[in-house]
């Protein structure tokens, strides 16, 4: 029970901190902001374990380094939509990748495409139709949010072709402090601001200690006591708790229409576990 009560933790902490980041991005610029979260998080896991880096081939960390830049890319936008949307719009949207990777698979891999996939394409396509149609055209945070969507699903093909699930600790160290070092030379070339208050502080390290430090190592943890499924299941409750979080202390609008958008989006995601639970269940008997 515990490792299932962890991982739905993380994923309240991840749907909380779109809530602390949204009102810290208003102050300080996005690659600032990410720049310091995660330098703070890389330097805690290098403290936590200070010889992950011993024995390390250059295929390794080549391989890290460039998941990281994708990685980085998806933080960025998403961060940049946080600023221009909601909270709630933010979480549904995000929980896409659940959707867009399985596509992304099918194109770059030649993975074929299930029929729920196809279904649950349908289905996201629909809801975030709803949710972010304004006018003749999606709004601009909404895009770019979905875009960074797509390229947390690119990221999630790359780590499977690349990770063979052996020093899992180290490969994402390296990928957060590439996700650092992209958003610090972006800081840089933009400007560079440093924290410019408490309130701002309070978020980076909520960000750093807790949706990044503390959640990668409950994920380690937890998913070696359960199926792979079962945790994707849990960390899909990030969207429900961005728009809980969002709604309580953002008051984000929840119309009718985003209402319905949202269950959609939310329907596509448990489509796509569902059908890989179903598949694994038969590659099992």
């Amino acid at each position: 029970m515990l490792p299932y009560l962890a991982i739905t933790a993380a994923a309240a902490v991840w749907g909380g901190s779109f809530v602390f980041m949204k009102d810290s991005l208003e102050k300080q610029n996005v690659f600032s902001f990410l720049s310091i979260r995660f330098a703070i998080a890389a330097l805690l896991m290098i403290i936590y374990r200070p010889k992950v880096f011993i024995g390390l081939s250059f295929k390794f960390v080549y391989r890290g380094v460039i998941a990281g830049s994708i990685l980085a890319l998806g933080y960025i936008l998403q961060s940049i939509g946080l600023t221009k949307t909601t909270v709630s719009n933010t979480g549904f949207i995000t929980g896409l990748y659940l959707v867009f990777t399985p596509l992304i698979s099918a194109i770059a891999i030649r993975r074929p495409i299930k029929r729920w996939h196809l279904a649950a394409v349908v289905f996201a396509t629909t809801g975030l139709f709803l949710i972010s149609f304004n006018g003749l055209r999606l709004g601009y945070g909404e895009t770019l949010v979905l875009i960074s969507a797509a390229v947390y699903g690119a990221h999630i093909v790359v780590l499977g072709e690349w990770s063979d699930g052996s020093n899992t600790y180290a490969l994402a160290l390296i990928q957060i402090l590439t996700t650092s070092i992209v958003c610090s030379i972006c800081a840089v070339i933009v400007g560079f601001e440093w924290v410019p208050d408490t309130s701002v502080w309070i978020s980076i390290l909520f960000t750093a200690i807790l949706a990044t430090f503390f959640a990668f190592l409950v994920q380690t943890w937890s998913q070696s006591f359960m199926h792979a499924t079962a945790a994707a299941v849990l960390f899909a409750t990030e969207t429900p708790f961005a728009v809980l979080f969002g709604l309580i202390f953002q008051n984000d609008p929840m119309t009718l229409r985003i209402g319905i958008g949202g269950l959609l989006i939310m329907t596509a995601m448990f489509l796509v576990i569902w059908s890989d639970n179903r598949a694994s269940a038969k590659l099992s008997q």
